[in-house]
This record gives structure tokens, C-alpha cells and sequence, in this order.
């Protein structure tokens, strides 16, 4: 089904959904399995992902951050037209509950694709991802992601069973503040010093990592992070 085409039934069915609930007053589904079917030809079957590079995986991210994305682009903070028409008509309690069922899931990382970058790219996102660059107010993605880079709930996504090329966009989004946060805008500060080097290097690095022994999100307050978020308000003092 042409991508097109396929956001449109996924507008239609959640309209009709939204539309039917607010008429006839009926509770949202229990099985929200059968209602996610709608997300299924974009972000994959529990969310895992698809061969698309720019549709992200969804399963296992924090559900707070699932949430805060949800709410971002139904309000227009986050721009992409179909996924701003798609949510502007459901409830903040529907979001949560599909931010819900997508955190709960557990499907395995998408296979990977061979690197098509040297080693020394490589090696230069690893040491970014892993150590940071602190001559240049760079700190390391692990410091706020997880030594797992698995995330940590309430607000901070893992990084695995992500494309290089979403991975890098994302980076560039934040760069040029063509993406915000709930301000103080971490990711926002952080891109800021990252060169087009930098981003290509920790995109190839991160898209290309194993799946961890757990890949749940460390709990609320698990460790501090390196300096104020505003999408982990309570996520710096654990």
C-alpha cells in the first residue's frame, strides 16, 4: 500500500474511532492491540519498526516520552501534516493509553544492515556515544540514555532498532530547531555542538548495536542526568 494512501485509512480509522467515542459516550477499547492495527503500516506490527528508515520503532520506548511526541505533534510542535491531522481529533486519554501499549512492547530489534561506513566513523561514534567530547560541551549519549541505551522512564527514548538515516535527521532536526522539547530543550543544546561528522558517526554507531539482555527502560531516577531536562523533569535526581 503507497504510504499516501496508507496514512490516509490510518486518518479515517482513528477519526471514525474518535468521532464514534465522543457521539455514543463508549469507554475506549480494552484490546488496544486491535486498535493500533492503524499504526502497523508505517511503525511496523507492535510497533518494531519496518523497512522504511524514517518511520521510527515505537515498541519499548518510555511511555511518558511516547506520550510527549504524541502531544507534540498534536499540537503542531512537531510538524509532519499527517501525523498532525491523525491526532488532532483524539483525547489526551486515548494518547496515553496507545503511548501505553507501545511502551509495554517487546518485539525483537529489526535485522541490521551492514555499516556503509568505515571503521573510523565507527570508532568516532562510539567514543561520542560512549564518552562524549567535553572540550566541546558534548556529553555522552549514555549519560542520559543508559549504559543500554534503553532509555529511562518517564521521558528519555532508547536508541536501538533506529535507521542511521532517522537517526541522523532526528540529530539535524534538533541542529537547526526544525524539532524542540519541552523546554530546557536538552537534545536542543546537545545537537548544537555536534559538526555533520559528529551526527553521521553517532547515527552509524547507534544503528548498528545489538540488543541489549533487557531492553526495558531503567526505571524513574535510576541514575542523574548530566544537566536539566524539561522532558525528565523529575529525572535528575535519582
Amino acid at each position: 500500500m503507497p504510504i499516501r494512501e496508507a496514512f490516509l485509512a490510518c486518518c479515517l480509522f482513528f477519526l471514525g474511532a474518535s468521532l464514534a467515542s465522543a457521539q455514543e459516550a463508549r469507554p475506549y477499547p480494552a484490546d488496544m492491540a486491535e486498535r493500533v492495527q492503524a499504526c502497523t503500516p508505517c511503525h511496523g506490527v507492535e510497533g518494531k519498526g519496518t523497512n522504511d528508515p524514517y518511520f521510527p520503532r515505537l515498541a519499548g520506548k518510555p511511555a511518558g516520552y511516547l506520550y510527549n511526541q504524541l502531544e507534540a505533534f498534536k499540537s503542531g510542535r512537531r510538524k509532519y501534516p499527517p501525523m498532525n491531522y491523525l491526532l488532532a481529533y483524539l483525547t489526551d486519554d486515548y494518547l496515553r493509553q496507545f503511548a501505553e501499549y507501545f511502551g509495554d512492547q517487546r518485539p525483537a530489534l529489526p535485522e541490521q544492515s551492514p555499516p556503509d561506513v568505515s571503521q573510523a566513523v565507527l570508532d568516532h561514534g562510539h567514543a561520542l556515544v560512549t564518552q562524549g567530547d567535553l572540550d566541546r560541551s558534548i556529553p555522552a549519549c549514555v549519560s542520559c540514555h543508559g549504559g543500554a541505551l534503553t532509555g529511562q522512564a518517564p521521558g528519555i527514548p532508547g536508541l536501538l532498532g533506529l535507521r542511521a538515516s532517522y537517526i541522523s535527521a532526528q540529530l539535524g532536526g534538533w541542529r537547526y530547531g526544525t524539532r524542540t522539547a519541552i523546554a530546557p530543550d536538552c537534545m536542543q543544546l546537545v545537537a548544537g555542538h555536534l559538526t555533520e561528522d559528529d551526527v553521521r558517526a553517532v547515527a552509524a554507531y547507534l544503528a548498528n548495536q545489538p540488543e541489549p539482555a533487557d531492553p526495558a527502560p531503567s526505571p524513574a531516577g535510576s541514575y542523574s542526568l548530566p544537566f536539566a531536562c524539561g522532558s525528565q523533569p523529575e529525572g535528575n535526581k535519582p
